[in-house]
């Protein structure tokens, strides 16, 4: 059943302020914390240390005995820890924060991104083109 013009315009308005609305928030500024990424790499193979010493704990747990294998699993749980909190801390960024200029995601160098070609492609479509 096709849409009415009153529903057809509806559905474009609300359209139009949820990418509004969703540009705002993924363009909005993080303050002075950005991803690091040699944070989360660090993190990530302390994590996997920390569940390799867990394994060995309990693995080896015989041969340790009963309070050797608590305190490797122990170690290894608190290195899993360690790698989580690690990956999941952000590095603050050094310098003032650039200001972006001009429509998010529109930068001359970069090829739009998937949902920019679909979203053209639905446009096109619609105008009957």
């Amino acid at each position: 059943m096709p849409l009415s013009e009153q529903e057809q315009r509806l559905l474009d308005e609300m359209e139009r302020h949820l990418l509004h609305n969703d540009a705002d928030i993924v363009t909005a500024p993080s303050g002075d914390r950005t991803l690091s990424y040699r944070n989360l790499v660090y993190g990530a193979v302390l994590l996997l240390v920390g569940v390799g010493a867990l394994v060995a704990g309990v693995a080896l747990g015989s041969q340790l005995g009963a309070v050797g294998s608590i305190i490797v699993g122990v170690i290894g749980f608190a290195a899993m820890v360690a790698g989580v909190i690690l990956a999941a801390t952000p590095a603050r960024r050094i310098g003032p924060v650039p200001e972006r200029k001009g429509p998010p995601n529109k930068s001359p160098q970069s090829s739009p991104s998937f949902m920019d070609r679909m979203n053209d492609r639905w446009d096109r479509r619609q105008d009957g083109r």
